[in-house]
């Protein structure tokens, strides 16, 4: 949900995928998920995808929901040190997870949306104000 809020903010530069420490790739977006991003008008998101030593290479900035999957993160892929962090810490929330609303209900889902929405678009005033400008 968080790549699709991102995208939806049409940032020009900023390039955005989602991955998972436990995900098994390929698979299309939990059912809550999806109808989540449809409601709010965002742009469809891919199938799962894993977090593996590629996508890490790739981004500049890993942003995790939860602090156990950044530690996860960066016990696996040790390219991950140093580029990710906790995106509540990263946006200025605090160090508080957002749960990770897996095999959850549609409330689990809502709150999660809600809480990534929050955070994602102070990331995305973050990023307006301090992108380069071609």
């Amino acid at each position: 949900m968080a790549e699709a809020i991102l995208k939806g903010e049409g940032i020009p530069g900023v390039a955005v995928r989602s991955a998972g420490v436990s995900a098994v790739g390929g698979l299309p977006p939990a059912h809550h998920a999806e109808s989540l991003i449809k409601e709010n008008g965002l742009p469809p998101a891919g199938p799962s995808a894993v977090a593996d030593e590629a996508l890490v290479d790739w981004a500049d900035l890993i942003l995790a929901m939860t602090d156990s999957h950044r530690r996860a993160l960066e016990r696996s892929v040790r390219l991950a040190k140093g580029k990710t962090f906790l995106l509540n810490s990263y946006v200025g929330l605090g160090d508080r997870d957002i749960a990770d609303p897996f095999g959850g209900g549609e409330e689990d889902y809502r709150r999660a949306f809600g809480e990534l929405n929050k955070a994602v678009g102070l990331l995305a005033e973050s990023l307006r104000r301090n992108m380069k400008q071609p």
